[in-house]
C-alpha cells in the first residue's frame, strides 16, 4: 500500500506517538483517527493538505499502533487525551493549527474546541456529533440502540477476546460490512487494521477509550461555551453507529459553522467517499488561506 508520507517517533505529554508526517512549514494540520482506525485512515486526505501548503501530522493515538499504550483505564481519560494534542502541537512548532478529526478522533477535537490550550485555525469534524447534542441524543431509545457496543465495550476481557479471535477478524469486518463502498477497503488496508488490533495489549488500550469516557467527561468544566473557531462538519448519512439526527441544532454551539451531508456514504467518510470529502475539504481550507491573507496586508 502507498504511504503517503514517513512515520516519525515524536515524544509528547510523556508518550511516544508513531506519527505518519508528511509535508514542511509552519501551518500544521494535525489528524485524529478514531476507532478501531489507524493513522493510515487519512491517507487520502494527507496528499491534498501536503498541497495546500500545511505540513501533516496523522498520529497513532495513544493505544494504537505503535504509540505508547498506558495500562490503566484512567490513563485513557479524556484530559489526558486533550493533553496529548496540546502537546503534539508544542512537539511541532507549529505558529498555525487546523485541527482535524473522525470518530473517537472528532469527539477529541470537539472538546479540544471548547477550551483550545492552543489556539485553532480552522476545525473539521468527520462523522463525530457536538458532545452537548450526543449526550442528549443517548436518552432517546433509538441513540441508544445504535451505541449499544459501548455498553459491551465496559465489560473486562470479553470483548478484547471476540474482537481478537481468528487475527482480529471482527476489526476487518466491521469495515467492510458497514462501509457502502466496501472496495475501499483491500485486503493490505485491512490487513493493517487487524494486525495493528492482534497486537498485545493493543485492543485493551482501544476499548479503554470507551471504558474511561463517562468518569473522563464528568470531570471536564461544566458547561458548552460556544466554538468561535470556523467548523466543517462532513458527515456520511449511511452511519449505522451515530444517526444524523445527532448532528441537528449544532449550529447552537458553533458561531462559524458549515454543515455537508454525504447521501449514501458511511461512517467511514474519509477513507468511503474521499473524492467527495477532498472537494468539501479543499474549499473551506482555502478560504483559511484567504483570511490568513488578508489579515496580513
Amino acid at each position: 500500500m502507498n504511504i503517503p508520507g514517513e512515520y516519525i517517533t515524536v515524544r509528547a505529554n510523556g508518550l511516544e506517538f508513531e506519527v505518519l508526517s508528511a509535508g514542511e512549514g509552519e501551518r500544521l494540520a494535525l489528524l485524529l483517527h478514531g476507532f478501531p482506525e489507524h493513522a493510515i485512515s487519512w491517507r487520502h486526505q494527507i496528499p491534498l493538505l501536503v498541497s495546500l501548503g500545511y505540513r501533516v501530522w496523522a498520529p497513532n493515538q495513544r493505544g494504537y499502533g505503535n504509540s505508547s499504550r498506558p495500562p490503566a483505564v484512567a490513563d485513557y481519560e479524556i484530559s489526558h487525551l486533550l493533553d496529548d494534542v496540546t502537546a503534539l502541537i508544542d512537539a511541532s512548532g507549529a505558529t498555525s493549527v487546523t485541527l482535524i478529526g473522525h470518530d473517537w478522533g472528532a469527539a477529541v477535537a470537539w472538546f479540544y474546541a471548547l477550551r483550545p490550550a492552543r489556539p485553532l485555525e480552522r476545525l473539521v469534524i468527520m462523522n463525530g456529533p457536538h458532545p452537548a447534542i450526543f449526550s442528549k441524543a443517548l436518552r432517546t431509545r433509538r441513540q441508544r440502540a445504535r451505541s449499544w457496543y459501548m455498553r459491551f465495550f465496559q465489560y473486562p476481557y470479553v470483548p478484547e477476546k471476540l474482537l481478537g479471535a481468528r487475527h482480529a477478524y471482527l476489526i476487518g469486518e466491521m469495515f467492510l460490512r458497514t462501509a457502502t463502498d466496501p472496495s475501499r477497503f483491500p485486503p493490505e488496508l485491512i490487513r493493517i487494521y487487524r494486525d495493528q488490533a492482534s497486537r498485545p495489549g493493543t485492543l485493551t488500550a482501544m476499548l479503554n477509550w470507551y471504558r474511561a469516557a463517562r468518569r473522563g467527561v464528568r470531570a471536564l468544566p461544566r458547561g458548552f461555551p460556544i466554538i468561535e473557531t470556523p467548523t466543517l462538519i462532513l458527515w456520511g448519512e449511511v452511519d449505522q453507529a451515530l444517526g444524523k439526527e445527532t448532528t441537528y441544532g449544532t449550529g447552537r454551539y458553533v458561531a462559524d459553522l458549515q454543515l455537508c451531508y454525504l447521501p449514501g456514504v458511511s461512517h467511514w467518510v474519509q477513507q468511503d467517499a474521499p473524492e467527495r470529502v477532498n472537494e468539501l475539504l479543499e474549499p473551506f481550507l482555502h478560504a483559511a488561506a484567504r483570511a490568513r491573507e488578508e489579515l496580513a496586508s
